[in-house]
């Protein structure tokens, strides 16, 4: 017999079996017909605490299924009345009643999905489809789970937090009235992705993943990728190995842990190679060109002979190496302090408050979520180290400017520090525009490029509304990138349902919006973005690795201003032929200052310090092919990647997580870390579960959940 459900104290044993077979005897007001109007699909399950979708099916006649539809759970037998059950699931109305004119989508007006939020004290039972409390269906009986949690320990950053930063599913849903997520929306809602970068190509890949194909991409610039960007010099392909990258370059892989001789992965980038292996099957099941494959090679982040920022020079007078100013510390320039005791507290204060022990530095490695959160809770987030020092410390100005330079006004979230513990790196052979590239028969038919948008209209939902047709819509409107922006009549209208938009904050200040909340509207206009400017230079062969100290890839510094970052290949080790080398990659002020000349004098400027650098050879292999890419000066970007300052993260990044007028927000700006592809990924994945559970599509949710990295996501 199944468990049943009783609203009764039972005294005696006796009492209780007369009872329970009373309650679990199915005698009803109106005998269920002996084929149901309403059939339930398994599997019949039901995880306390959890959220899933209810699926039905119509049969028969349907006539008599005009009304108000209710869904409940309780007992197996005996239940004549939706108050009976032990919890209602929810109700709507549905066929030719006048309120079903809201799921004009459902075939027939009878929606066939629903949402359950499942209580804590659910048991044994089955559900129950009443129309106007008629009983027309019952389902098999659900076998209860517990929900699976994560182990809970004593420190904080292994607790919930459902109003935090932490998106939990079913928290999130039971904010709303359960009517209102009832009905499952179906999928053939119209989906507007604004942006071709990762995130952008990640949300329609989503997307596609649970049945969701009515998307459109509607991207500024006439390319896939967004600031991923690799430049292929002098009209080559990749396999001639003659490009760098003028956005991202690499991505952190392992760490090895000396003290214990452990390596362990750092796995919030596994998501990026995840998202390779299925573009990479997708591409190949449908026969698409080899190209389009993405493999991965390692990438040489720390080498020998690298520059390093020194004044002293060599008796050549080029810039020594990593190797030999460890083997002579006389070769680097010596630090100095005008209070050496109070700098060398400051520093040891800095480093006791960050606390980045090799246990730490694991931690955030292992689950970077998880250290996000603790590092909001003991305070990275409330101070950047200027403010730490001045305010807490309390040390003096100037030591303050000595020890950490006053412009650093971000906070201590130290992720991207413990990304350059890493040992290991990989890097997309070919390029890491590769990656974007391998999108191209997913988005062919559904992306429109040089469509630059500046306004998004939300449509309201009126109340007399019959034909459903602008209901809760959005106008999103664009002219031709490069057109002439005076002609009133040289803009398109294109309407969706709901809107995927991943384009920076800058640019998103200057359009037309809905009237957001006061919250979301400061994040757009006040996030900080940062500036960069890389040089990519072709030489006619690798001189570099044929010097008397030869440099076989890395990337290092020098004292002179304005170059930054120099990065030499990883790839093509000792090929022959051409080479192509980073020359320069500067961020912030240095950048403004790098890009205000003219590229040609810019250039100039480098190439000289390339010559003092490595020596007159530099001179002698230099071909005049360069690519320069201001990325503030970028029409498509206006900066290069969000460093949200003191106290944006944690008061921002909440509004993200909830979704208004229709619209999710995605890209690395919206994300727990900043300026990696893993960033981008991460709110694709994010967005796609959010927009997923608005709209009632709970195994939808799961299913991304379960099939890509995000398990700091709770459904």
């Amino acid at each position: 017999m199944a468990a049943c459900w009783s609203t009764r104290t039972l005294l005696t044993a006796a009492a209780a079996a007369a009872a329970a077979a009373t309650l679990c005897h199915t005698t009803l007001a109106e005998p269920i017909p002996r084929e149901e109007a309403v059939s339930f699909r398994g599997p019949y399950e039901v995880e306390k605490n959890g959220i899933q979708n209810i699926n039905i099916d119509y049969n028969g006649s349907l006539e008599s299924l005009d009304g108000e539809l209710s869904i409940v759970y309780g007992a197996c037998g005996g239940l004549q009345t939706p108050l009976e059950a032990h919890h209602s699931i929810g109700r709507t109305h549905i066929g030719s009643h006048p309120a079903a004119k809201r799921h004009l989508d459902w075939t027939d007006q009878r929606p066939t999905k629903f949402v359950w939020l499942v209580p804590d004290d659910v048991g044994p039972g089955c559900l129950h489809a009443f129309v106007d409390d008629r009983l027309i269906g019952r389902s098999a009986e659900h076998v209860v789970r517990s929900r699976r949690v994560r182990k809970r320990t004593t420190t904080f950053a292994e607790a919930t937090d459902p109003m935090g930063p932490w998106f939990d599913g079913v928290e999130y849903l039971k904010q709303k009235q359960p009517d209102e997520v009832f009905v499952a929306s179906v999928k053939n809602k119209r989906f507007g992705i604004l942006g071709a970068g990762i995130s952008g190509l990640h949300t329609g890949l989503l997307l596609d993943s649970v049945g969701i194909h009515n998307w459109k991409i509607l991207e500024s610039s006439e390319r896939l990728g967004g600031r991923i960007r690799t430049t292929y010099l002098n009209g080559t392909t990749p396999d001639e190995h003659q490009h760098h990258e003028l956005g991202p370059m690499r991505f952190p892989h392992t760490i090895h842990d000396a003290e214990t001789n452990e390596t362990y992965p750092i796995n919030d980038q596994k998501m990026i190679y995840q998202l390779a292996d299925v573009l990479n099957k997708i591409n190949a099941d449908a026969g698409a060109d080899p190209s389009l494959q993405v493999n991965f090679i390692p990438w040489i982040q720390v080498s020998d002979n690298a520059p390093v920022a020194t004044k002293e020079r060599r008796p050549d007078g080029t810039v020594p190496g990593r190797k030999e100013i460890a083997a002579d510390p006389s070769l680097m320039t010596p630090t100095t302090y005008s209070n050496a005791t109070a700098a060398r507290e400051a520093i040891q204060a800095l480093d006791d408050f960050k606390a980045l022990t090799p246990e730490r530095a694991r931690f955030y490695a292992t689950n970077v979520f998880r250290a996000h959160k603790e590092a909001v809770e003991t305070g990275m987030f409330d101070f950047s180290e200027v403010e730490y020092l001045r305010h807490v410390v309390g040390t003096d100005l100037n030591v303050t400017d000595e020890v950490t330079p006053s412009h650093i006004v971000w906070p201590m979230w130290e992720f991207e520090t413990v990304y350059f513990f890493a040992n290991e790196w990989r890097t997309v052979d070919g390029g890491i525009s590769r990656l974007p590239a391998a999108f191209a028969n997913i988005v062919k038919d559904r992306i429109t490029y040089k469509a630059k948008v500046f306004s998004v209209r939300y449509n309201e939902e009126e109340e007399d509304d019959t034909a459903g047709a602008g209901a809760g819509s959005l106008d999103v409107t664009w002219r031709e990138t490069g057109s002439d922006p005076w002609l009133r009549n040289g803009t398109t209208t294109e309407r969706f349902d709901y809107v995927f938009n991943s384009v920076p904050f800058n640019l998103l200040k200057f359009w037309e919006l809905p009237p957001h909340s006061s919250l979301l509207r400061r994040a757009i206009e006040r996030t900080v973005f940062l500036g960069a400017v890389k040089v990519a230079m072709q030489y006619k062969t690798r001189f570099w690795e044929h010097l008397e100290r030869p440099i076989l890839g890395g990337c290092g510094r020098t004292d002179i201003y304005g170059i930054g970052q120099i990065c030499y290949p990883s790839y093509n080790i000792n090929g022959t032929g051409p080479g192509v080398m980073l020359t320069s990659y500067a961020p912030d002020a240095d950048a403004v200052v790098g890009c205000a000349m003219p590229a040609e004098e810019h250039v100039a400027y480098i190439q000289r310090a390339m010559v003092a650098i490595h020596g007159p050879v530099a001179d002698d292999m230099w071909t005049g092919n360069y690519e320069r890419h201001c990325w503030e000066h970028d029409e498509h970007h206006a900066g290069a990647f969000a460093v949200p300052i003191v106290p944006q993260q944690q008061l921002y990044l909440p509004a993200f997580w909830r979704t208004e007028f229709h619209t999710v927000f995605i890209g690395e700006h919206t994300s727990f870390t900043h300026s990696w592809v893993f960033s981008a990924l991460e709110s694709s994945t994010r967005g796609a579960v959010q927009m997923l559970l608005d709209l009632g599509l709970v195994d939808e949710a799961k299913q991304i959940t379960r099939t890509w990295m995000a398990r700091w996501i709770s459904v």
